[in-house]
C-alpha cells in the first residue's frame, strides 16, 4: 500500500514538475530550481579545480584558446537568448572556461556556465572551430537545463525524491556524487545517460552557438568522423552518453544548412 501511495506521488510530482523548453517546445523533467543547481555547481566546480592540475591560460596556448573559444559562445548564446527574449533563463550564469591536465578525451559544462576541458580531447579537435563545436555541444546541455533532468530523475530514483536541500544535508556524499553523474564529470561518467533527445539537441544547437561565434560548423563531421573512429572496446568519455554514429553525422548534415545561415567567421563582421 505504501509502496503504491509513494508511487502515486512521484507520478503526480513528475507531471507538475514537467516545463517547456520556449526554444524546442520540448517538456523536461526539472524538479530543482536552476539557482539552487547553480550554487552547487559554483562549489563543486571550485573544488574540482583544487584537486587537479589547471593549465595556466597566461602560460599556455591550448589553455588561451578554451577560454577563448568558450567566451565567444558564451557571448553567442547570451546574444541569441536575448533575441527569442529569454535572457532571464541565463540569470545567474557566471562563465569561467578552463583546461585541465587529464588524458581523457572529454569537456563538461556544469549549471552556471562552469566549463572544463581536458587535455586529452585536443588530439580529437585538432583546431579551434572543432573545440568550438564540442564545447557548444556541453553548452547546450547545462543552458537547456538537461542535467537538471538527469538530477531531477536522480532524486527521485536514488533519494527517494526530496528536496535538494534535504538530500545534502542527510546523504551529501550521495547527493554529490549524483550532481558529479548528472553534468558527466570525472569517473561516474555514463551512470546517468543524456536521453537521446537531449544529446540530438546538443548536436543541433552547438552547430549553432559555433556558427554565431564566427567558427565554421561545417568542422563538426571530420570531428565526429574522427571521434568514431577513436571508439571501440572502450571509446572516449565524450562518446559514453551517445555514440558518435551514422545517425549522429546524417543529422549533422542534415542540420548544417540552417546553422551556417548563422555563420560569419571571425573577423569578417
Amino acid at each position: 500500500m505504501v509502496q503504491k501511495i509513494l508511487t502515486l506521488f512521484f507520478a503526480a510530482a513528475t507531471v507538475v514538475a514537467c516545463s517547456t523548453n520556449k526554444i524546442t517546445g520540448r517538456s523536461q523533467l526539472h524538479l530543482l530550481p536552476e539557482s539552487e543547481l547553480q550554487s552547487m555547481g559554483s562549489q563543486q566546480y571550485q573544488q574540482f579545480l583544487s584537486e587537479n592540475k589547471v593549465v595556466s591560460a597566461s602560460a599556455d596556448r591550448d589553455a588561451e584558446m578554451v577560454r577563448r573559444v568558450g567566451s565567444r559562445l558564451a557571448n553567442a548564446v547570451e546574444k541569441y537568448f536575448a533575441s527569442k527574449g529569454l535572457q532571464k533563463q541565463l540569470e545567474g550564469y557566471k562563465w569561467e572556461y578552463n583546461l585541465v591536465a587529464n588524458n581523457e578525451a572529454n569537456a563538461w559544462c556544469m549549471p552556471g556556465g562552469k566549463i572544463v576541458v581536458y587535455t586529452g580531447l585536443l588530439p580529437y579537435t585538432r583546431n579551434e572551430a572543432a573545440l568550438a563545436i564540442v564545447l557548444g555541444h556541453e553548452i547546450t546541455h547545462a543552458v537547456f537545463q538537461h542535467g537538471n533532468s538527469r538530477m531531477s530523475q536522480g532524486l527521485l530514483q536514488q533519494l527517494g525524491g526530496v528536496a535538494l536541500s534535504v538530500a545534502l544535508s542527510q546523504r551529501p556524499a550521495e547527493t554529490q556524487n549524483l550532481f558529479l553523474q548528472s553534468y558527466g564529470v570525472g569517473s561516474t561518467l555514463g551512470v546517468l545517460a543524456f536521453s537521446r533527445s537531449d544529446e540530438s539537441e546538443a548536436d543541433h544547437y552547438g552547430l549553432i552557438w559555433a556558427a554565431l561565434a564566427g567558427y565554421n560548423p561545417q568542422e563538426a563531421i571530420p570531428f565526429w568522423e574522427r571521434m568514431a573512429q577513436a571508439g571501440g572496446s572502450k571509446p572516449p568519455a565524450l562518446l559514453s552518453d551517445h555514440p558518435a554514429d551514422d545517425k549522429r553525422i546524417a543529422d549533422i548534415k542534415k542540420w548544417m544548412p540552417e546553422a551556417m545561415q548563422y555563420y560569419k567567421p571571425v573577423g569578417s563582421r
